[in-house]
């Protein structure tokens, strides 16, 4: 049991690290920068996801957060001081904007007040997700065709929206919440399904109102989200898209966002590209987009990795071999994760999420945390006439789908760890990017 005196020299150290933090970033005699986004403001986009406390200027509960007034407010504070792009956790995926079928079938409420928070404050804005195995409603996928290998079914449900797809119930500490029939991958749905002429048209339909709603307001869109497979040899993971449609699927859900907004930068987006195989995955499947013609623009990483990796020299040759491509790189949803269970997994995959946030966090893991995003971030400064955009997923650890791993730059009370001064110093004497 800890003692009065432990507890008290606990309390000294976390308040010592935070007036350190905060030290580093002011203003110093010879005009540094101050804050995140100045320290890059010649190099890249710094952005962050947030909810929809923050738009709406609301304590309501959704997506990963359980926020009071006050803290909401400094919340906001923070994204508006330190980033300069924004991009929603939740309110643009399939099942929170379009719960039901039809053209009433839209819920763009909290959709609106992002883009209109972002437009308000001159932020760069992004749209994710339009096409996912995940978080996408039952009835996007139902129909009157048997699954494969089904004879004998029953007659088709009522077209309903999963429990999932109102507003405010994913599960707290999730970056996604659960995929059609509250499953993930192929899902739980095994009922009569869509042809593959009515799920394109249903897919044509979301993008062209989604995108050509927010059309010249949503700089870029996540087209795209975790098509790759982890494993075997398959380019493509089984989902009810691939399924369905075909591997084409892909192709015709660009096709369809470039119709809506021909100036929107349309975006691939995937975790695990550290890992040398379903990188090689990820190049194989744009090399035959771009072969096609596919309106593909820009390559998102999704970057949710650990202190203990990658390394600097593992991050350069990800970007390097990205870089091949010829397409900018955006690191979409970066986090570190501080939690003993996770040093060995750089997956963003929701499903294994609770596993990689347990067994407490790593010794020392202040200093860890800094040390590993001042490596990331050397390598995004290497990198940087490629790198164009990175994202960190989440304003602090207060809201993090990986919370308890204690993964961003401030903490749940909105103060700057040693992490972000380590950030900042990194930036310090880099020349700018190429223009």
């Amino acid at each position: 049991m800890k003692t009065h005196n432990s507890n008290f020299n606990s309390r000294i150290s976390f308040l010592t690290a935070a007036l350190l933090a905060i030290g580093a970033t002011a203003q110093s005699a010879d005009n540094k920068p101050t804050t995140f986004k100045d320290a890059y403001k010649d190099h890249f986009y710094v952005g962050v996801a947030i909810n929809r406390t923050i738009p709406t200027g609301t304590s309501v509960q959704a997506d990963n957060v359980n926020r009071n007034m006050d803290q909401v407010k400094k919340d906001t504070a923070v994204v508006l001081e330190q980033f300069n792009q924004i991009v929603p956790e939740n309110d643009l995926k399939w099942a929170l904007v379009q719960p039901r079928p039809g053209a009433d079938g839209y819920d763009f409420g909290p959709a609106d007040a992002f883009v209109e928070f972002g437009i308000k404050n001159n932020l760069y804005l992004v749209g994710h997700t339009l096409v996912w195995h995940g978080q996408t409603p039952n009835w996007v996928f139902q129909g009157t065709n048997p699954p494969p290998g089904i004879t004998n079914i029953p007659a088709p449900a009522p077209v309903i929206a999963t429990t999932n797809s109102a507003p405010g119930t994913n599960a707290l500490g999730r970056r996604g919440g659960r995929g059609f029939g509250g499953g993930f991958g192929r899902g739980g749905f095994t009922g009569p399904r869509a042809s593959r002429d009515e799920l394109l048209e249903r897919m044509r339909d979301h993008i062209h109102t989604v995108v050509g709603r927010y059309k010249g307001k949503i700089k870029v869109w996540d087209v795209v989200n975790e098509a790759l497979s982890d494993g075997g040899t398959n380019v493509l993971r089984n989902s009810l898209w691939s399924e369905i449609i075909g591997p084409d699927f892909i192709a015709k859900a660009f096709e369809y966002a470039h119709e809506a907004d021909p100036d929107a930068i349309l975006r691939y987006n995937d975790y695990s590209l550290e890992n040398s195989a379903k990188r090689k995955k990820l190049i194989t499947l744009i090399k035959s987009l771009q072969a096609q013609g596919v309106p593909v623009m820009a390559i998102g990483s999704q970057t949710h990795v650990s202190v203990s990796s990658p390394s600097f020299e593992e991050e350069d040759k990800t970007l390097t071999e990205l870089e091949t491509l010829g397409l900018p790189i955006h690191i979409t949803e970066l986090d570190v994760n501080s939690a003993q269970g996770g040093q060995r997994s750089n997956s963003g995959d929701v499903a294994a999420n609770a596993a990689t946030t347990q067994g407490g966090l790593v010794s020392n893991a202040d200093k860890k945390l800094a040390d590993a995003y001042a490596g990331l971030f050397r390598a995004f400064l290497k990198h940087q006439n490629s790198v164009k955009v990175v994202t960190l997923w989440g304003v602090n650890d207060g809201v993090s789908w990986r919370a308890q791993g204690r993964p961003l730059l401030f903490d749940a009370n909105d103060l700057p760890k040693p992490a972000l001064a380590a950030v900042i110093k990194a930036a310090e004497g880099v020349p700018p990017a190429a223009k």
